[in-house]
């Protein structure tokens, strides 16, 4: 009986992880048949109908003024890349002082934190933008890259990761040998918040990459602009110039190449981190 009861919740839970699969992978499914078709095909073949203009369609996005996207391209790895490894630094150090150092005003610090990870980034971004342009820093790289170094959540993250797994004994055994507060920090327990410090690096590198509104916001030179606001600039377009729906699609598609390159990259950690843990224990 136990044994039929265990195979039916198997069945149930494997059937709902197949439709969540399903649900997620289907629109991009759609947006990498979508992507190999012509404009005259985008609207007038059935929908998951395969064609063969996928390279075409590449190369005219690639040609759109003199290779304007690859620049949206090379923005957004900016942005996302400097702001995600500079958030998670900001994010280790401000964990690990929350989880394991005594200073006036924690608790409220840490209720501070926790009320930011409530409140949505949207609701910042005009706030933002105020300040920004009081400095006359709007419409620059770092109106983007300084709002994205903070992140509440991340802070939130890597303090909890901090107090779990940093035992008081190694800090106590570190500073018995003389090392100061940085040195340990960079040499004890950075090393091990590593799997804690990947998630939140790819929370933030992805929270980055597909932000719209805040660089929506700051930006008025469309030379700076990632790539999720310059495709939504050719989204508009294609009100008057249906072939521009086309390489919308193809520009869709290849934004989440590098994504899905970072997750694989990066899925090792969790894995080593996880095996040397079951070892220990």
């Amino acid at each position: 009986m136990a044994a039929t009861l265990v195979k039916k919740r198997s069945a149930t839970a494997t059937i709902l992880l197949l439709l969540g699969a399903v649900y997620c992978l289907l629109p991009v499914l759609w947006v990498l048949v979508a992507a190999s078709k012509s404009s005259d095909e985008l609207f007038s073949t059935f929908t998951f109908t395969p064609s063969t203009h996928l390279f075409d369609n590449i190369a005219d996005l690639s040609n759109y003024r003199d290779g304007l996207y690859w620049r949206w391209m090379a923005n957004t790895a900016l942005y996302a890349g400097f702001g995600a490894l500079a958030s998670t630094l900001v994010s280790a150090m401000a964990g690990f002082a929350l989880a394991k150092f005594t200073f006036p005003g924690k608790s409220v610090v840490f209720n501070m934190v926790l009320a930011g990870v409530l409140v949505p980034g949207v609701i910042l971004a005009i706030p933002q933008y105020l300040l920004l342009a009081k400095v006359g820093m709007t419409n620059t790289y770092w109106a983007v890259l300084l709002p994205s170094i903070i992140s509440p959540y991340g802070i939130y993250l890597a303090r909890i990761f901090a107090a779990a797994a940093i035992p008081n004994e190694v800090l106590e055994a570190s500073r018995v040998d003389g090392a100061g507060d940085w040195r340990t920090f960079g040499t004890v327990v950075l090393p091990m918040m590593r799997s804690g410090l990947v998630t939140v690096f790819l929370f933030q590198f992805v929270a980055v990459w597909n932000n719209f509104m805040l660089p929506y916001i700051m930006l008025g030179d469309d030379k700076l602009f990632p790539v999720t606001v310059g495709l939504s600039g050719l989204l508009n377009q294609g009100a008057s110039q249906p072939a521009m729906y086309t390489s919308v699609v193809t520009g869709a598609l290849l934004s989440i190449v590098p994504l899905v390159a970072l997750f694989l990259a990066l899925q090792r950690y969790w894995q080593v981190d996880l095996a040397s843990g079951a070892v220990k224990g």
